[in-house]
């Protein structure tokens, strides 16, 4: 749907599932060092007693929240070295290593990001066997001159953290490329501008630029709209870095400290814009309107403006309201004066509805797609079409909407059942491009051509040796739930795997923000699986697979849903024999913390070992970190009655108790994390280590060149799937694992 596509936005803050950017980082001499000392240091117990509506609820490690404090940094480092030296005792890491290493360059390159211009000229990411980030490419068709556009290595100052791409934009015609570029996963983004006919920067540099994508290039191809974060004064509190942004309009050749503000915080009477917003401003090649964004944090639920785009940046810009969020509209997009929006309302599986810009009515949208047992979660407008993806169970499809009045959608065939990821369609060009990929199959970029009406591989991603595995097996099953809800949960295996519950296990889950665990392939997953483990993903409640009522039944007071569906899916790989509870291990990402932490306080006994990685595990205190403001309509406010209640029943940090046989747990953290607040698996790290009766180690793992991972080299990614399988491995007994 070209710059005007929205539905990322409703992620545009959240502690997103990074399946293949995780952080963690080891110094090259890691194996060498010194064997560890006999425990990890000691945190003193500091009591802080918060009184809410009644409930008292002791914080024994509130001082850890200030990083800056020296006692907590040193706490943290010397935390950060036991763990390293902990880890480097494992005797067949450095062998898992070296598989891992070995699997992941295996592909000649890794290439995502696309956008095609009506041109024909392509822009892409992409990363060579071994190189560490994405870099920038454009290139002319599929199979023209392939450009080098943008290098973060050679953005990194000598002996640096490592820089990467958070995003970029094309202008109309390709001529000129907006990026946004941030070091050592801090996603701090600074704007940058390309000239692609020189193959340089214009020079122009804007800070604060972190949420700068979607950019609304202007039609005149030399000027653009983006967001700014305020300039904070110093000693700000953490929560206030996000409050109160804007969007500028800037003019290349300009300087950007004087460009106009066109939208947000204050800008507009007339536009409601309240601090925790994040307000953008989006444009489509070929339309005369421009959307006017404010996006409620991590809320799914837009609300939408429309003005005619040469007003925008003018006094008094015409902004008209097309929804709010009781319209639930999640998604939208600009062909001329159609407007096409993605809506929940009475359809909890979504639906396609539209209407006109020049005046805009919701009460007698036309249904362009109906709601249906398929969950439509992206569509895009083509040239010829509306190109509408769904999900049908764990399978993706594509459906085509020709813009003929009373036209009927047309399913596209497709070379597999697997997950789609529809590219950006831009409404001058016919067709679409998307990836599709399977638990087994490695995402490949395929066209649609109406013409031909057929679909191709572009050959943009080469073919690597472990694409397709066949001696790996993936398995889609429904498990009842404590209060009979069906869950789904995908498993993967070797073929011919005994089920004899001796088999090491590792059951990830999520659970949040109407986000969905799709089938996805990760050639690394074969150094575990290959060694006889099983790997099992838990579809819990709070994530989107079954649209919008899903998402719903694990949010807020209903949150708890989400970690016994998890803990279901774990019994049920106990009882068919998958693996036994001595060789079950749970993880949880980000938001997934809040899952794999609430797992192991309610059922440590279910569970061996458990992975918390950059994890939500202090929701209290949630709010009160740089993320916190934002995340407030997916978790709640402390500052609520329900909803403390809701966080506190969701807080793994609140519920763990003294003398508690616990699992063995490592905690990851990225000191840039901007998502999750180090001090989080700080804090539980703490509160485990004093609590736990079991024996087994809980350890903290730090990296100081990293953050939330977005961002993160591969090779962090490699040292840390490293360290994260040794310690599961150890700690589920497998022979050649064990310390000396």
């Amino acid at each position: 749907m070209g710059r005007s596509r929205l539905n990322h936005l409703a992620i545009v803050f959240i502690f997103f599932l990074a399946l293949d950017a995780t952080p963690w980082l080891l110094p090259s001499n890691f194996a060498e060092q010194s064997p560890p000392s006999p425990a990890p240091p000691v945190a003193p117990v500091r009591p802080v007693v918060d009184d809410y509506f009644g409930t008292k609820v002791a914080d024994p490690y509130r001082y850890m929240e200030d990083l800056k404090n020296p006692e907590v940094a040193a706490w943290m480092k010397a935390q950060n070295e036991f763990t390293r030296a902990a880890l480097a005792r494992i005797p067949s890491r450095a062998e898992l290593l070296t598989r891992i290493k070995q699997l992941d360059e295996s592909a000649p390159a890794r290439v995502g990001g696309l956008r095609r211009l009506p041109n024909g000229r392509h822009f892409y990411l992409k990363a060579l066997g071994k190189e560490p980030v994405f870099k920038l490419y454009m290139r002319e068709g599929t199979s023209g001159r392939e450009t080098l556009l943008v290098d973060p290595e050679k953005l990194a100052p000598p002996g640096g953290a490592p820089y990467a791409l958070n995003y970029y934009t094309p202008s109309d015609d390709g001529r000129y490329v907006a990026y946004g570029v941030s070091p050592g996963g801090s996603e701090d983004a600074v704007l940058h501008i390309l000239d692609t006919t020189t193959g340089r920067d214009t020079g122009e540099t804007i800070d604060r630029a972190q949420f700068g994508e979607p950019i609304g290039w202007r039609p005149d191809g030399r000027s653009f709209f983006y967001n700014r974060l305020q300039n904070l004064a110093p000693g700000a509190a953490p929560y206030e870095k996000y409050l109160k942004s804007r969007a500028y309009l800037h003019v290349l050749g300009t300087d950007p400290e004087k460009d106009t503000v066109v939208f947000g915080y204050g800008v507009f009477a007339s536009v409601k814009v309240e601090p925790p917003d994040f307000p953008l401003v989006a444009t489509t090649p070929d339309s005369n309107y421009a959307f006017g964004i404010v996006a409620h944090g991590v809320q799914n639920e837009l609300t939408l403006y429309v003005a005619p785009l040469e007003s925008v940046g003018k006094p008094d810009t015409p902004w008209r309201k097309v929804c709010d969020v009781e319209d639930e509209i999640t998604n939208a997009t600009l062909r001329g004066d159609d407007l096409y929006l993605l809506t929940h309302k009475g359809a909890s599986r979504f639906k396609v509805i539209h209407t006109r810009a020049s005046n805009p009515d919701l009460a007698k949208a036309d249904v362009v797609v109906p709601a249906s047992e398929a969950v439509i979660t992206d569509f895009g407008a083509a040239q010829d079409a509306l190109y509408i993806q769904l999900r049908d169970g764990a399978v993706g499809r594509l459906l085509r909407v020709p813009y003929e009045t009373g036209a009927k959608p047309e399913p596209l065939a497709l070379p597999l059942d697997g997950s789609i990821g529809l590219f950006p369609p831009d409404p001058r060009a016919p067709g679409v491009v998307f990836a599709l990929t399977a638990w087994t199959r490695a995402a490949r970029i395929y066209a649609y051509d109406p013409k031909t009406k057929s679909v191709a591989d572009t050959k943009l991603r080469p073919v690597g040796p472990y694409d397709a595995p066949e001696e790996i097996k993936s398995v889609e099953v429904k498990v009842r739930s404590y209060d009979g809800t069906m869950v789904p949960l995908s498993i993967l295996h070797k073929r011919g795997l005994k089920l004899d519950g001796s088999n090491a296990a590792l059951l990830e889950g999520y659970g949040a923000y109407g986000i969905s665990m799709d089938p996805f392939f990760d050639v690394k997953s074969l150094a575990w699986l290959e060694r006889g483990g099983v790997m099992a993903f838990a579809h819990v409640r709070g994530g989107g697979e079954y649209g919008e009522d899903w998402h719903q039944a694990g949010r807020k007071l209903t949150k708890a849903n989400t970690w016994r569906d998890f803990l279901a899916c774990a019994e049920y790989l106990i009882e068919k024999k998958y693996t036994s509870a001595a060789r079950l291990a749970g993880e949880g990402t980000s938001a997934g913390g809040i899952l794999i932490g609430r797992a192991i306080t309610e059922r440590p006994e279910l569970f061996a070992a458990a992975l918390i990685e950059v994890g939500d595990t202090d929701t209290l205190r949630s709010e009160f970190q740089a993320s916190g403001p934002a995340n407030i309509p997916e978790f709640g406010t402390v500052k609520e009655r329900d909803g403390f209640k809701g966080l506190y029943e969701m807080s793994a940090y609140a519920h763990v108790k003294d003398n508690t046989r616990y699992p063995a747990v490592l905690l990851v953290t990225g000191s840039n994390d901007p998502r999750v607040a180090p001090w989080q698996p700080a804090k539980m790290t703490a509160r485990l280590q004093a609590a736990t009766a079991s024996g087994r180690p809980v350890l903290l793992r730090v990296d100081y060149e990293a953050g939330h991972g977005f961002g993160s080299t591969k090779v962090q990614r490699q040292e840390q799937l490293a360290d994260e399988w040794s310690f599961l491995l150890w700690q589920l007994d497998a022979a050649q694992f064990q310390p000396k």
